[in-house]
């Protein structure tokens, strides 16, 4: 039997309060190959279950944490060029309006 849209939505927040109540302390983060360590760079750490945490180094106490599923849309929606910035401004802005 297929789950009600109250029922996604409460175990998608049960999952996400799961993913936030995890000690992730002593993660190994990780980030691109090259990049020196005092550049700004993404980071990111593998979590339980699939789960992925990231950060920017230059402020490493905020960190986001996504699910399997979370992180598999990401990485293949990036794959597929959803994400491209060829039509963004160069100087950091959000793009076309």
């Amino acid at each position: 039997m297929a789950e009600t849209a109250e029922e996604i939505k409460a175990r998608k927040e049960r999952e996400r309060d799961e993913l936030y109540a995890l000690d992730i302390s002593g993660v190994e983060w990780h980030s691109a190959p090259g990049t020196e360590g005092h550049e700004e760079r993404v980071e990111i750490a593998y979590l339980p279950e699939g789960a992925v945490a990231m950060r920017s180094s230059l402020d490493p106490g905020t960190v986001l944490r996504y699910t399997e599923a979370e992180w598999r849309a990401f990485v293949l929606g990036a794959r597929d060029g959803e994400f491209d910035l060829e039509s963004a401004p160069r100087s950091g802005g959000h793009g076309p309006e």
